[in-house]
C-alpha cells in the first residue's frame, strides 16, 4: 500500500491544510516522496497504512497485542485521536482485535469471529457450525495458466493443489479445489493438512505466515455432475452453488485460488452487506 501525503502545491491556498503538519515527519518520510498528481490521502489513513506496512512484515504477529494508541501517537508523531480512527477502520476490517480492558490485538484466524468471515454456509435452522474436512489430494504441480494470471504468477512456477470435502454433522455438503503458491506454501503436504486439527487458514498463518485480509467471489447455480455427485451423496444434476474465490493477503497480494461446489439442501449461504 502507499502511502503518499498531499503536498502544499497540491491545494488552493485558500484550502484548509488538513494533510500530515510540520508535526508529523515520521509519518510522511514513511511514505517516501509524493508522486506528482499524487491524490490525497487523509493522515489517518495514512498512519493506517503504515500499520498496514507493520502488520505484513510481521513486526506483531496473529494473536499479538499492538502498542498503545499512544505509544502509535508518538511513534508516528501524531494525535492519539488520529490513530484511533487508524485502529477503528482496521478493527472494521477485521485486521485488529479490541478487547476491552486489554488492548488492540492482531486478529488471528484460529478466532471464531474471524474464522467464519470466509465460512458462509449456515443451517437454515440454527447458528454456523465447525466443519469436518476429508482431503482427496494434495500435489504440487505447474501452474495451470488461468490460476498462474489469477495468483500473479508467471508461466512455469508451481502450485499447491488441494481437494477436499466438507460435512456438518457427517453430511458431506462442500467439495472444494484450492490453489496456493508453491513458493509460499513449501512443505505443505497432505500429512500435514490430515494431522491438522484447526481452520485450514489457521494452518497458513500460523505455519507458512499467510494471513487472509480479504477475498473477492463470484457465485452461480450449477448442476452436479457424476463424480460431484457421488462424493455429495446426490443424484447427478442436483443443484448446486458454484463459488470462485480469490484471496488477498496484506497489500491486496492474491494468496490463494479457492473453487467450491455447496450443497445446499439444509444450508444457505449467507453474506452481509454494509
Amino acid at each position: 500500500m502507499s502511502i503518499t501525503p498531499a503536498t502544499p502545491a497540491s491545494r488552493p491556498a485558500s484550502e484548509p491544510a488538513t494533510a500530515a503538519p510540520p508535526a508529523a515527519p515520521a509519518a510522511a518520510s514513511a511514505a517516501g516522496p509524493s508522486a506528482p498528481g499524487a491524490a490525497f490521502s487523509p493522515l489517518y489513513r495514512q498512519i493506517k497504512g503504515l500499520i498496514v506496512q507493520s502488520l505484513d512484515r510481521g513486526e506483531w504477529k496473529p494473536g499479538e497485542a499492538i502498542p498503545s494508541e499512544l505509544d502509535l501517537a508518538s511513534r508516528f508523531k501524531v494525535s492519539q485521536g488520529t490513530v484511533r480512527k487508524a485502529i477503528d477502520e482496521l478493527a472494521a476490517e477485521n485486521l485488529l482485535l479490541r478487547r476491552q480492558g486489554k488492548g488492540t490485538f492482531v486478529a488471528t484466524h484460529h478466532e471464531d469471529r474471524v474464522r467464519f468471515r470466509f465460512l458462509r454456509m449456515t443451517p437454515d435452522d440454527g447458528e454456523p457450525v465447525q466443519s469436518d474436512s476429508r482431503f482427496l489430494e494434495c500435489r504440487r504441480m505447474r501452474a495451470p495458466s488461468e490460476v498462474a494470471r489469477t495468483l500473479d504468477l508467471r508461466g512455469g512456477d508451481s502450485v499447491v493443489q488441494i481437494r477436499r470435502v466438507l460435512s456438518f454433522d457427517s453430511v458431506p455438503a462442500v467439495i472444494e479445489e484450492i490453489f496456493l503458491p508453491g513458493a509460499q506454501f513449501r512443505g505443505l503436504t497432505a500429512e500435514r493438512l490430515a494431522e491438522y486439527t484447526g481452520p485450514m487458514y489457521g494452518l497458513f498463518e500460523t505455519e507458512f505466515g499467510v494471513r487472509m485480509i480479504r477475498a473477492d467471489e463470484k457465485i452461480r447455480a450449477v448442476a452436479a455432475a457424476d463424480s460431484d455427485a457421488a462424493l455429495l451423496k446426490v443424484a447427478a444434476g442436483a443443484p448446486l452453488l458454484q463459488i470462485e474465490r480469490v484471496s488477498f493477503t496484506y497489500e491486496d497480494r492474491p494468496v490463494e485460488m479457492r473453487r467450491g461446489l455447496y450443497l445446499t439442501t439444509h444450508y444457505h449461504y449467507r453474506n452481509s452487506l454494509s
